[in-house]
């Protein structure tokens, strides 16, 4: 089993940064995908970042790419989402997730979630 707790959300204006973080707690191997995602007020939840903890795969969804980067930290079992150039549209809760899928798997594909951090991005 795995806990994550997400932290690091914030109200931020447009074109600001905000770094996100992730961590992980119980039987956490390189085996496991860590994933963000994000859900907005009336809409579906929806993938932003992945990350093999082994091989050193990412993959990103378009709607961030260029702007998002995810990283780890083997040694404190923690998953950060850099946010670059944010923009209203990046307003949501922000999930970690982690399963074992490959770094393109949507949603339904992680077995554990994180509560959410709330991020919201001021025109």
């Amino acid at each position: 089993q795995v806990q994550l707790v997400e932290s690091g959300g914030e109200l931020v204006q447009a074109g600001g940064s905000l770094r996100l973080s992730c961590a992980a707690s119980g039987r956490t191997f390189s085996r496991y995908t860590m994933g963000w995602f994000r859900q907005a007020p009336g809409k579906e939840r929806e993938f932003v970042a992945a990350i093999s903890w082994s091989g050193g795969s990412t993959y990103y969804a378009d709607s961030v790419k260029g702007r998002f980067t995810i990283s780890r930290d083997n040694a404190k079992n923690t998953v950060y989402l850099q946010m670059n150039s944010l923009k209203p549209e990046d307003t949501a809760v922000y999930y970690c997730a982690a399963g074992r899928v490959a770094t393109r798997g949507g949603p339904n594909e992680y077995d554990y979630w994180g509560q959410g951090t709330q991020v919201t991005v001021s025109s």
